[in-house]
């Protein structure tokens, strides 16, 4: 991976409910910017997750990153896990940056045990990103001790998904 390549930060936003794995998949995301050798800042919003709330990660990654907040406007992608909280916070989303809410059901639709949904969505989300396979796949082995062979099988389906489709970019 040539981390000089990339001039601007890259910035993430996840979102979703309790109990979806925003945290999760915020932080294999980072983990694997991270083993790309790229700096990593991370904000995490907890609302009443154990009660289904809103939950919401802001990522940002780069050569140099300086804050870990993503301002209004400037996200990248948005990778929601929840249609109602990417309305809520849709507005974050740049001119042109990606929206991958379509994913939800299509991911919903073929992944058989839903534990593994996120996971899915972590392979779409890869496909749009200058990270390798390699280093998606270590931060996975990293954070999920249990059931390894079953989230990368769901990331490689998902890796496989987000390749295949050409999504609109938000104008």
């Amino acid at each position: 991976m040539h981390t000089e390549k990339i001039t601007s930060p890259t910035n993430i936003l996840f979102c979703g409910i309790g109990g979806q794995g925003v945290l999760k998949a915020s932080e294999i995301c980072g983990i694997a910017a991270m083993l790309s050798g790229f700096q990593v800042r991370k904000s995490e919003v907890h609302g009443m997750s154990q009660r289904g709330g809103s939950v919401d990660s802001h990522l940002r990654f780069g050569k140099t990153v300086h804050s870990p907040l993503i301002m209004p406007g400037k996200a990248d992608i948005l990778v929601s896990f929840h249609a109602e909280e990417t309305e809520r916070l849709k507005h974050f989303l740049k001119k042109g940056g990606l929206d991958l809410t379509l994913f939800i059901d299509r991911a919903v639709q073929k992944v058989p045990d839903k534990r593994f949904v996120n996971t899915f969505i972590m392979g779409v989300l890869s496909a749009f990103l200058p990270l390798s396979t390699a280093v998606w796949l270590a931060a996975l082995a990293q954070v999920f001790t249990r059931a390894q062979s079953e989230n990368q099988e769901a990331f490689l389906n998902g890796l496989h998904e987000g390749k295949s489709h050409d999504i609109q970019r938000k104008n």
